[in-house]
């Protein structure tokens, strides 16, 4: 037997692999030697630890250790060993919780012995997959192995930080035949040799001790292999051993067992930490602010709007990647920003009459000033206007008492606008630099010219354009990457790309380019002539002229030359793109289309229809060369983008014929030659084609995309600027001022609702909301009508002493519960039974726009769960009187959802319109404040802290949370920086504007024993900045005249405390002269300041005193429209409304609008006759009626509006009060063209529809409806419809067949004009006459559609196309070849008619004969068939007379075509060729079936008989397939048969002489 040591490694492997019991871990260790204890977690396998030395491995596999005493005391534990192993099964199969974290006692009973330590009786269990910080345990170092990794082995980042205390019992599960009692040596012998490895540690570097590990775990690995293979070495024999397995088993039988148990104890070893990102959806994710973007926000030191590429309100807010602008770019910024500010900045500043033009160097440093503090130092406008607003002003120290506001509020904003746009086009720039160096090209043109004007986005995109397109060569050789392998990859054949070639492109690889040379001029250089005053460049002279020049570059090869023409074209094309494409000349166009830009617009075929004279697009219909400027404050353009996106319009731009001429001119000019010869005049004609080229395909395209976008842009902008004064207006005032509160003050309040006002259903909820915000007291009443009612709504109102009563509600009736409600209030203080008299409080409506939203919101429902929606709506009225500004900011994202603009606020894009309301919140939150203290605990009020300067949803979140970990109050804003609640540029921005509100006077900033502590500071309960504390603190110590030594020991700002108690501060404060104040600081250290000290004495008088307007109360109309949703648009004099009669007195009747309304229609204007109205109208009757007048009454809760009935008024319509006004620029001859076109098509629409004739067969059809009601119906089934042809015609359409239909035009000779009744004359193409509509469906067309079904009935018809049959008689002749063939099928060209085929013999071609079906017979020709046999029998006897005549049978291919002769043949004599001649229709109209006039031979000119000459019977017009009767269709000289008979052909077999005479007499008349 070999060596347990020496055994091979595959044999261990497939013997641990046996084993159940054995861990994945275990396996990965075994798998690689050098692999060491995973940091942080216990081994699988005690057995891998390295607990023995090399002498200690060669005892054990000696045996020496093994004795008796040993052996009983392992036999001893060995039950004890067992019940413990049963109670950790159970344990493993038990579903995991969160009380089993802690280890159990038998967990620390077995610790305890097998490590000799005491553990604490509550050691957290450490699940697998999670690190722990957790110290280890001191006891021994057996112990760090369990609950954690050793110090080596937390060095070693190799391997996964996973711990699990479980697996400490894995090293019973070693190898097969291993004992419990070596288990338990092994665990002492490991004990005692971390001990020694932790005294030799010190010693030993890191290289020897992970040697000295290996070698361990190898002569572990040996030693358990050794047990494994000798059972006998663990003390017991080989017949005890066999004994053992064949009372217990070897420990295999229920492996099935604890398969799933070590696969989900695997996985959960394996699986890795639990992150939020592998729970919750990216969209909620996203929502919360928790995606890594949202970490960098809240980390950065840049305020959170800044970062934002777009408004923080907008769920979809992306991190902006923009560059910070540097000092450096301060001057260019500047100068470029100015331009683009404002036009009244244009006009007041540069203009040389201008009102500030003297102050334009002011205007750029204060441009300057500001453009640095909001992209270099970062801070937000709010800050700026407040604190910084002296440099922005215009400061003279010889006149400081009147400063000039140089730069506005809205004018930071519109700076911080077109900042943006600079710091973009920086960026532009650099991507545009950077490209022109990876190409490694030289361009005097580009750098001289191009790049130093590249002055907007615009310009940047086309330069890079054009480098692309002159140099595309160059960077497609530049940015193709090569590598390393392209030599073997050019090797394997791969698919070809497609590629985008522009014709310039190849163009500028033939000889055109060389062409394009001899223009004597570059097109750079043409531009360069351009943009100056006078040419810088001229054109070098060519000796030959175009044509001339342009065939030296012809190829000789005659297969491949091209025209002289053609590569003359080719070069012109290649100039006017270089033209088209140059950025220079593109920005020329687009100023050129920016003042001369000319807006047209047509409609549609759709929009003709659809936009009428009330349709709100009908303003700009046909819109004729509107200037451009003129559309950029009103949102008319993007209504006809709108209208162009619904296909009614079309919108066309162009420009001014003059400027369009100049622009032309002035670029011949350029590229003109100044020569006078021939030659020169003809180049000067190809130049002019070029440009004519670059301004039709290039420049105008391009001026024309850019205008566009132009207009839309600014339209948006003014919209959303629109949107946005409003909201401030509804914002930016105080909350509701009741009689004897201070301005400033929050009202308790009293909030109202009947809702929709149904008696029946809806009650009145009531709430009252306290001084702090917070819910008092809520009920819910019936009505007010009951005594109950009325006492207990007294009672509350009494008890609560509201300051302001709010009513709200959604339709007319809750002017009744205000008008109740004031009943009630006012009849107890006139002296009624009340016991109390009840204060007397205002009742007002309040704009509710709000809080219909947060009624069914989530905010509402986790603030408010107990109430009803009612009652929500009510919280919302509430906080509305308290403070429309927290009600607007606490929307969010849905405040877009509020309506600012009543018709076009849809047009402005979601974000513009998010960005412009979130401004004006910053603006009117930083202008308030807000208090921060009370925003950590009142999470309605904590709304407002996003918009605070410098904050942002996300950065107001961790402060929040920051000063609540801290206690949730702060004491001094110095708390911001010391406790790191914000970073330094945050604090700098929102210091000023947060409030920490101060309960008593600054107490000393150190304790008594000299440490330092926060201490509240007055200051902070003022606007003043942090900076300008000291300057507060120098006023007001100058203000009450002190010494330093008088407050030497007291906190810095207790002046600031004794000038606010003052209460003389008023006066004290005045007696300073600021203005000197702030001169000296000006001179002494150029430190602007006169408005910031007029902000410190207003602070010090009145801190953080109100400063909005007064709380306005919506208007008579606002509060219509709330309730009915009636605006002045819809509800105006002169409208015609329906409305109900409600009750019916005897001089007037009250009605009732859709609305909700009331009204009133007196008698004289119930009716023309005046009679009294119970005559003339009952209750509930509806009634058209026309506004007179518009009744609104506030006070008096009264709205109602009177209206006229009478017919004359009603009848007159209202359309002239609804029409919409066009626009001055009106194309007039456009309009007039189409309402008369529009009148004419109504007028043949009601002239075809108007028939309603009383026949069971009429129908009022088009042709195809008529189609489409037939298909489905049996063969022969008629339609009777109207005609378009007129008042006095009809249309037949009859079925021949499954889609073939028959359309028959009849004619009314004597039409009931009012198109009620059928006449009694109805003539069909002038032949057939009917009495009536029943004679003509039976004797005309149930007799066509008889004589149809016989022949298809006949043996010779075959169903299917012409072709079907043809191959059918090709078929028959060629299987019996001494037979002809002929057959019948329907001609689906010609519904009504039949084609008969025939195939004389295999070498003839077949022939095609047309068969015309009339009510009375069939017509061959001109050959009339009274049935089908007769049509059979004239057919063989016209084919036998054509045969005799040479007509038929040759050997020629091909049909005969219809009206024309058979190839290769010569007509019998006398004789025309049989072919298809039909009467041509007018298109659109009725065809007729006949194609003659009169069916009686007398009818014929000259008295012929019927047929003769191939003249119709029923006229003279050629019948249908009949040649005309016209010379040249006989053969020249040929002699007619006399009269005498000669030459007649006999008559067929089986036909009757007679009959065949009569035939023949028809088919050839004699000659005359």
């Amino acid at each position: 037997m070999s060596s347990p040591v020496r055994e091979p490694k595959h044999v261990t492997r497939a013997e641990d692999d046996d084993d159940p019991m054995r861990g994945s871990a275990q396996e990965e260790e075994e798998e690689e030697e050098g692999d060491a204890i995973v940091p942080g977690a216990a081994s699988d396998d005690s057995s891998e630890e390295p607990e023995e030395d090399e002498e200690e491995a060669r005892r054990i596999r000696e045996g020496f250790i093994v004795d008796e005493d040993e052996d009983e005391e392992q036999e001893d534990s060995e039950e004890e060993r067992r019940r413990r192993r049963k109670r950790r099964k159970k344990r493993h199969h038990k579903p995991r919780s969160e009380d089993e974290d802690a280890l159990d006692e038998e967990d620390l009973e077995l610790l305890e012995e097998n490590t000799g330590a005491a553990f604490p009786r509550r050691i957290t269990r450490i699940r697998p997959g999670r690190e722990t910080e957790s110290p280890p345990a001191a006891s021994s170092s057996r112990a760090r192995a369990v609950i954690e990794s050793s110090d080596e082995d937390l060095d070693n980042d190799d391997f996964p930080q996973v711990q699990d205390i479980h697996n400490i019992w894995d090293d019973e599960r070693a190898a097969a035949g291993r004992d419990d009692d070596d288990v338990d040596m092994d665990d002492m012998d490991n004990f005692i040799e971390y001990e020694d490895e932790e005294e030799a540690g010190g010693a030993m570097d890191e290289q020897e001790r992970e040697e000295r590990r290996r070698e361990r775990r190898r002569l572990e690995k040996a030693r358990r292999r050794a047990f494994g293979s000798r059972p006998e070495l663990a003390g017991i024999d080989q017949s005890a051993w066999e004994e053992i397995h064949e009372v217990f088993g070897d420990g295999h039988e229920y492996d099935w067992a604890l398969d799933d148990d070590e696969v989900a104890q695997e996985e959960e070893q394996a699986k890795p930490e639990m992150r939020y990102q592998d729970v919750f959806e990216p969209s909620e994710i996203r929502e919360r602010l928790l995606t890594e973007d949202d970490d960098i926000i809240r980390a950065k030191d840049i305020p959170e709007r800044m970062q934002l590429a777009t408004s923080s309100l907008s769920p979809s807010a992306t991190l902006s990647l923009h560059k910070q602008l540097t000092e450096n770019d301060l001057d260019d910024a500047a100068s470029w920003v100015i331009t683009r500010l404002s036009s009244r900045k244009e006009r007041d500043f540069f203009r040389g009459d201008g009102q500030y033009h003297h102050l334009l160097p002011e205007l750029v440093q204060a441009i300057t000033c500001a453009l640095r503090y909001l992209f270099v130092s970062e801070f937000e406008v709010p800050y700026i206007w407040t604190h910084k607003r002296d440099y922005i002003s215009f400061f003279d120290p010889a006149n400081p008492r009147a400063p000039v506001e140089l730069l506005s509020l809205d004018d930071l904003w519109r700076l911080y606008s077109v900042g943006q746009k600079y710091r973009a086009l920086l960026e532009r720039r650099a991507a545009l630099d950077a490209l022109y160096s990876r190409l490694g090209i030289s361009d005097d043109y580009f750098e001289n010219e191009v790049r130093k004007r590249v002055e907007t986005a615009e310009m940047a995109a086309d330069a890079t354009e054009w480098l692309g397109m002159k140099y595309h060569e160059e960077k497609k050789s530049k940015f193709d990457v090569q590598f390393h392998d392209d030599e073997e990859q050019t090797e394997t054949r791969k698919h070809k790309m497609p590629s985008r070639i522009s014709a310039y492109e190849l163009a500028k690889k033939t000889i055109a380019s060389k062409l394009a040379e001899g223009f004597g001029i570059s097109p750079h250089e043409v531009v360069l002539n351009f943009i100056s005053d006078h040419n810088t460049h001229f054109v070098e002279e060519q000796e030959l002229n175009p044509l001339a020049y342009a065939d030296q570059f012809v190829d000789p090869d005659a297969t491949r030359a091209q025209p002289a023409e053609e590569l003359l074209a080719r070069a012109r094309m290649i100039i006017a793109t270089e033209l088209g494409k140059d950025p220079l000349l593109r920005h020329e166009i687009r100023n050129t289309f920016k003042a001369n830009a000319l807006i047209s617009v047509l409609p549609t075929e759709r929009g003709i229809n659809k936009i009428d004279e009330q349709h709100p697009y009908f303003n700009f219909k046909y819109l004729l060369n509107k200037p451009a400027t003129e559309m950029l404050q009103s949102p008319q353009f993007l209504n006809i983008l709108a209208a162009e996106s619904e296909h009614l319009v079309t919108v066309s731009i162009t420009l001014r014929p003059e400027a369009k001429a100049h622009f032309e001119r002035k670029l011949n000019d350029a590229f003109a030659s100044d020569s006078f010869s021939d030659t020169a005049r003809a180049w000067n004609e190809e130049r002019s084609r070029v440009v004519q080229e670059a301004l039709e395909q290039h420049l105008v395209p391009i001026g024309v995309k850019w205008t566009r976008e132009w207009i839309r842009e600014e339209a948006e902008d003014y919209l959303a600027k629109q949107c946005a004064q409003t909201l401030k207006e509804r914002i930016d005032v105080a909350p509701y001022t009741a009689p004897g509160m201070k301005r400033g003050d929050t009202p308790s309040v009293m909030a109202m609702s009947w809702g929709k006002g149904d008696p029946h259903k809806d009650y009145i909820a009531v709430i009252f909301m306290d001084e702090a915000g917070r819910l008092r007291e809520h009920t819910k009443l019936d009505n007010l009508v009951n005594t109950e009612n009325q006492d207990e709504f007294l009672d509350m109102v009494k008890r609560r002493r509201p300051d302001v009563i709010a009513i709200g509600g959604f339709s007319i009736a809750t002017t009744k519960l205000s008008r109740r409600i004031k009943e009630l209030l006012d009849g107890t203080r006139n002296g009624g039974d009340r016991s109390e008299e009840v204060p007397n409080i205002p009742v007002i409506y309040v704009h509710d726009e709000v809080a219909r939203i947060y009624q069914h919101s989530q905010r509402a429902d986790e603030e408010f769960s107990a109430l009803t929606p009612l009652g929500k709506y009510c919280i919302g009225l509430a906080r509305y009187v308290q403070s429309p500004l927290n009600e607007y900011a606490a929307l969010g994202s849905d405040i877009a959802a509020i309506t600012f603009e009543d018709e076009y606020q849809q047009l402005i894009p979601q974000e513009k319109l998010l960005t412009a309301l979130e401004r004006v919140l910053v603006d009117i939150v930083n202008k308030v404040g807000v208090d921060i203290n009370r925003a950590v605990t009142d999470s309605y009020y904590q709304h407002l802290l996003r918009y605070v300067c410098g904050l942002g949803p996300r950065k107001a979140q961790v402060l929040v949370k920051k000063i609540a970990s801290m206690g949730g109050n702060l004491v001094n804003r110095d708390q911001f920086i010391k406790n790191g609640l914000l970073t330094t540029k945050i604090f700098l921005n929102a210091a000023g504007f947060l409030r920490i509100v101060q309960d008593s006077e600054p107490k000393p900033s150190k304790n008594r024993h000299g440490e330092d502590i926060d201490v509240p500071d007055p200051l902070d309960s003022t606007r003043v900045h942090p900076e300008d504390y000291e300057l507060a603190r120098k006023m007001a110590t100058d203000a009450l005249e002190l010494d330093e030594e008088d407050i030497h020991d007291e906190h810095p700002s207790h002046v600031v405390s004794l000038i606010m108690q003052d209460d003389d501060n008023e006066k004290k404060l005045d007696d300073l002269n600021l203005d000197d104040f702030a001169v000296n600081m000006y001179q002494t250290n150029s430190d602007k300041k006169r408005h910031t000290l007029n902000v410190i004495r207003g602070e010090l008088l009145d801190p953080f005193g109100e400063r909005r307007q007064d709380f306005v109360l919506p208007s008579d109309w606002e509060v219509l429209t709330m309730l009915t949703g009636e605006t002045r648009r819809t509800l105006r004099v002169g409208f015609i409304v329906s409305v109900q009669a409600v009750r019916v007195k005897e001089n007037f009747v009250v009605v009732r609008l859709d609305s909700g309304i009331e009204g009133v229609i007196n008698r004289r204007y119930l009716t023309d006759s005046g009679l009294p109205p119970p005559q003339v109208v009952k209750q509930g009757q509806m009634l058209s009626g026309v506004v007179i007048d518009v009744k609104l009454d506030l006070p008096g809760d009264t709205f109602s509006v009177e209206l006229s009935a009478r017919e004359t008024d009603v009848s007159a319509g209202d359309s002239q009060f609804r029409r919409v006004k066009h626009d001055e620029a009106w194309n007039h001859a456009q309009h007039e063209r189409d309402m008369e076109m529009q009148a004419r098509k109504k007028r043949a629409e009601v002239d075809r529809t108007r028939r309603v004739i009383k026949h069971p067969n009429f129908h009022n059809f088009n042709a195809q409806q008529a189609e489409a009601y037939l298909e489905k119906q049996q063969r022969g089934d008629v339609v009777i419809r109207p005609s378009s042809k007129g008042s006095n015609h009809l249309a037949v359409t009859w079925k021949v067949d499954d889609k073939l239909y028959q359309h028959i035009d009849v004619v009314e000779l004597n039409a009931d004009p009012t198109g009620q009744l059928a006449g009694s004359k109805f003539v069909v193409d002038g032949t057939h006459q009917f009495s009536d509509l029943d004679e003509l469906i039976v004797n005309h067309v149930q007799a066509m559609a008889r004589k149809v079904e016989e022949l298809m009935m006949h043996e010779k018809f075959k169903p299917g196309t012409e072709d079907d049959l043809h191959l059918f008689l090709r078929n028959f002749v060629a299987a019996n070849p001494s037979k002809s063939a002929y057959g019948f099928t329907l001609n689906r060209k010609r519904p009504g008619h039949f084609n008969l085929c025939y195939l004389a013999n295999k070498n003839s071609t077949v022939q095609t004969w047309p068969v015309r079906v009339t009510p009375e017979a069939y017509y061959l020709f001109d050959t009339p068939a009274a049935g089908v046999p007769e049509l059979c029998d004239a057919f063989k006897v016209r084919q036998k007379s054509m045969s005799l005549g040479g007509g038929l049978g040759g050997p020629g291919g091909g049909k005969t075509p219809y009206g024309a002769r058979t190839p290769g043949r010569t007509p019998a004599p006398g004789h025309a060729t049989p072919g298809h001649m039909s009467v041509r229709n007018v298109p659109g109209r009725t065809p007729n079936p006949y194609g003659g006039a009169s069916t009686h031979t007398s009818a014929v000119p000259g008295g012929y008989p019927p047929g003769f000459g191939g003249m119709s019977q029923y006229g003279g017009a050629p019948q249908y397939g009949a040649p005309p009767p016209q010379a040249g269709f006989q053969t020249p000289g040929y002699q007619q048969a006399s009269s005498s008979g000669f030459g007649q052909p006999p008559a067929p077999p089986g036909v009757h002489p007679s009959r065949a005479a009569m035939i023949q007499g028809n088919s050839w008349p004699n000659s005359f």
